[in-house]
Parts: C-alpha cells; sequence; structure tokens
C-alpha cells in the first residue's frame, strides 16, 4: 500500500471527521455524518494497520476515531466524582426513603423481644427449656461475656461483618417474597429476648444490656434497615400504583441496592465497635458511648443528609453510579 497516495485520497474524509469530533453534533444530519464518517475511517484504519501496524498516519487516525467515538459514549466518568456522587446524594437518599419504615421495623423487634423476655422469666419452667441448670449459668456467667473475647481481634471482627452482611443481604434479596423479612425480624426479636431472659435468670441482664450497648446500637439499625429494604421491594410488588408490577419490582429493586452498599459499611462499622472497642477494659460510658456516635453518625446521614438530597431532587437510585462505574471499568 502507497500509505501517502492512500491518506492523500481519504484526507478529506477524516478531516471532517475530526471536525465532527470536536464539538457536539448540533442537527441529526452532523450525527448521520458522525456516523458514517466513523465507520469508514474505522475501515481505512483496518486497512492502514493491516499494511502497516505503526505509522503516524495510523496514529493520527487512531485519535480521530477515539475522539469520535467519546461522542457515542460519553467522557469516561472521573471515579472521584462517581464516588462523591454516590455518597454524597444517592445513598443518603436511598436510606432516606426508607426511615420510616426502619422505624417501624425497630419498633416491631423491640416490642416482641421485650414481649418474650417478660413471658419467659415470668412463666414458670419457661426458662428451663432452653437447657439445664448448669448449662443456662454457663451461658450467662462466662460464655456471653468471652464471647468477644475468646477470638482474635482481626478474625472476630471479620466473622461477625460477614455474618451480618448475610442476614442483610438476605434480608433485601429476598423481600420480595413478603415473607423472609417477618420471620428473620421475628427470629432476632425472639434471640434477643431468649437471651435477655436466660442472663436475668442468672442475676447477670445488666451484662445483658452492657455487651450489647457498644456495638449492638448501630448493629441492630443496620438489621432494621435491611428489613426495611427488603419490605419496601415486596410492596412495591403488592403496590405498583400507575408502573406494571415488573417495572416497579424493577425500578425500586434498582434503587434499594444503594442500600445494600451502604449496609455492607454500616455493618462493618458496628463490626469494628464489636471487635475493638466491646472487649476492651474500658469504663463502660466510654465504650457505649462510642456505640452510640457511631449510631448517632449514621442517623445524621439518612435523615438529614439523605433529605437535604431528596429536596434537591434527588431519587435516591443508583442508575448514574451504574453508568459511572461501568465508564470507570470499561476506560
Amino acid at each position: 500500500m502507497d500509505l501517502d497516495a492512500y491518506a492523500e485520497v481519504h484526507r478529506d474524509g477524516w478531516q471532517d471527521l475530526d471536525r465532527l469530533a470536536a464539538r457536539r453534533p448540533a442537527t441529526g444530519e452532523d450525527v448521520d455524518r458522525l456516523v458514517a464518517g466513523y465507520q469508514a475511517a474505522a475501515t481505512d484504519l483496518a486497512r492502514i494497520r493491516g499494511a502497516l501496524p505503526r505509522s503516524a498516519t495510523g496514529d493520527r487516525l487512531s485519535l480521530t476515531l477515539h475522539r469520535a467515538r467519546l461522542r457515542f459514549t460519553g467522557t469516561p466518568a472521573d471515579p472521584l466524582t462517581v464516588l462523591t456522587t454516590f455518597f454524597g446524594r444517592q445513598l443518603p437518599a436511598a436510606l432516606h426513603r426508607i426511615r420510616w419504615v426502619t422505624i417501624w421495623v425497630a419498633v416491631a423487634t423491640v416490642v416482641v423481644a421485650a414481649v418474650s423476655a417478660v413471658w419467659i422469666s415470668t412463666t414458670p419452667g419457661a426458662v428451663a427449656t432452653f437447657g439445664t441448670d448448669a448449662a443456662l449459668r454457663q451461658y450467662a456467667t462466662q460464655d456471653f461475656v468471652d464471647y468477644y473475647s475468646d477470638h482474635g481481634l482481626g478474625a472476630f471482627t471479620a466473622q461477625v461483618w460477614t455474618n451480618n452482611a448475610y442476614i442483610a443481604a438476605s434480608m433485601v434479596a429476598f423481600g420480595i417474597t413478603g415473607l423472609f423479612v417477618p420471620y428473620s425480624i421475628l427470629q432476632n426479636a425472639l434471640n434477643l429476648g431468649v437471651s435477655a431472659s436466660i442472663m436475668h435468670s442468672q442475676g447477670r441482664l445488666g451484662d445483658f444490656f452492657l455487651y450489647i450497648a457498644p456495638h449492638g446500637q448501630l448493629e441492630l439499625y443496620s438489621i432494621f434497615l435491611a428489613g426495611a429494604a427488603g419490605l419496601m421491594i415486596c410492596w412495591s410488588w403488592i403496590a405498583p400504583g400507575p408502573r406494571t408490577r415488573a417495572q416497579a419490582l424493577a425500578e425500586d429493586g434498582r434503587a434499594l441496592i444503594a442500600v445494600a452498599i451502604g449496609l455492607v459499611l454500616t455493618l462493618l462499622l458496628s463490626g469494628i465497635v464489636e471487635g475493638t472497642v466491646t472487649r476492651q477494659d474500658w469504663p463502660w460510658p466510654v465504650k457505649i458511648g462510642i456505640g452510640t456516635v457511631a449510631l448517632a453518625a449514621v442517623l445524621y446521614y439518612q435523615w438529614v443528609i439523605g433529605g437535604r438530597a431528596v429536596r434537591a431532587g434527588e431519587r435516591g437510585d443508583v442508575e448514574e453510579f451504574d453508568r459511572g462505574a461501568s465508564a470507570i471499568v470499561a476506560g
């Protein structure tokens, strides 16, 4: 191939494509010219590279094609911008959407746990159904407290995080069934009630609250968030409004993916508190205070920052985040 002659024949088309790629197409005719020019130039580049893999002409044409391609795909998203948008607007808005359902899940959990604990503690022989006197005493005086210090700090934190994250993810994923979330919340509440009643039977109810309080505030609230997200997905299926059920499920399920991402972080934070703070020989007000600050930060993020994002027009979905993440991977 005579590269100079070939370039001379096609130069006008390449220059026209370069001019179109330098600005946003203003009319349908410009778009058609851009597409046609891109296809022709791509064919030309393939022929040039086939004859001469490296050449100044080929490199210039490749750059022109790259600029033209950006008019189709858009400029690759800046990772920092994508993350700032997600954590600054999309995630808090998504959390804000489920704030009241979260509160109702929390109230239901507290009521069931309290009622079951009182019933077991006041019903003769009820506590004994959970084990022998020796086993109950072992649980209340040693197992419950030693649980927080029997394992290495890093391993324990990772174990707690993965276990809680699995529970939360299951609630979000299987929320559509309408049964999994109530069952999980009921089971969690009953477990709390049983533990409290056993500790009370051995005169250790104070230890129950003290050892749960540092990490349990944020850990339980994260589970409440997961339950709320799952229930919202179910409700979108039951009452889709003017949308079709498939459309409502797809849109709301997509929006609540952001909540699942947020739960990974809140549960990681609660796992760190459980693994590093609860086991420490610090004054209880300090340990509980750290847990309270962690919960307060999440509540502020959900209610205050999330409210601002919603009022600013944020829908609380992850459509833009998905596009940005895809652009990062592709770019």
